[in-house]
């Protein structure tokens, strides 16, 4: 009689039975989520972060509107490697890092001559940049009527169509553009929106690179606020990563414009590798 019982015990159904298999589901649940946040935490932390792509500076190669994913074992770590803070509608609520060290200890690797990286802007150590690595430490780099010199040599610049899409630059006019490629074989395109007389961006003094710093340029040559201007060389340690892979872009559209939100993305730019 006893093992009858125990065995109608097993198949018991009822308000009990249903409470029970509803809570095990909604803890499995919780469990599958927080597993993901865990697996995203560290994959961002130690592995590769998101950015978007808020100015034009970047031009062509990066528009407004782009994400990307920046690979910190790039260069190994730094201290503003685990660096972020939580900023909920304007408010800062927590921040953590930098860590209290200098230089980079752990994978450290030095960044190449072209390499699309992001950084911590030298004055405030707060905000992040990106632009494209032009001078190592220890080069002199200076331009003249447009072009750049890297420690007095012209790098190869050849002028192609010019750009006349304004939907995705933000210029309606016709843009000049060129391909440079540097010493090291790395070719990109960069936008030329002003006279190459013209003082400022086409025609600099030159720079004397110090050692374990970086020369930073925009590929948008006429606006961008680089190393040749306000940025100043970029210590090695305020490195971030290497911009490696576009993920998402989408057109600049306000949040409230529901409608517009299927036909602002840019399709074609998925998955592209940042060059």
């Amino acid at each position: 009689m006893g093992a009858q019982l125990r065995e109608a015990d097993k198949h018991k159904t009822g308000p009990d039975s249903a409470r029970r298999k509803t809570q095990d589901s909604t803890w499995d649940t919780i469990k599958i989520v927080i597993e993901a946040l865990l697996i995203a935490f560290v994959i961002r932390t130690f592995l590769f972060q998101p950015f978007n792509i808020p100015s034009g500076s970047m031009i062509p190669t990066l528009l407004v509107g782009d994400y990307i994913f920046v690979s910190k074992l790039s260069y190994g770590y730094g201290p503003y490697s685990f660096n972020f803070s939580i900023t909920p509608f304007g408010h800062k609520l927590f921040k953590f890092g930098p860590l209290p060290f200098k230089g980079r200890y752990v994978l450290a690797a030095k960044p190449k001559r072209g390499d699309v990286v992001v950084f911590k802007l030298p004055s405030d150590n707060e905000t992040d940049y990106i632009k494209r690595v032009m001078g190592l430490p220890g080069d002199t780099i200076q331009v003249k009527g447009g072009v750049v010199f890297i420690n007095g040599k012209a790098v190869e610049r050849q002028r192609i169509a010019d750009s006349t899409d304004g939907a995705d630059t933000g210029y309606v006019f016709p843009v000049k553009q060129y391909r440079e490629t540097l010493p090291n074989g790395v070719s990109y395109v960069t936008f030329d929106l002003r006279d190459e007389t013209s003082a400022g961006a086409d025609n600099t003094p030159e720079f004397h690179v110090p050692p374990n710093h970086y020369f930073m340029m925009g590929d948008n040559r006429d606006n961008s606020n680089d190393s040749r201007f306000d940025v100043g060389y970029v210590p090695y340690e305020n490195l971030i990563g290497k911009a490696d892979i576009l993920f998402f872009s989408h057109r600049p559209v306000m949040w409230w414009e529901v409608w517009r939100w299927p036909f602002v993305i840019r399709w074609s730019r998925f998955f592209k590798l940042v060059d």
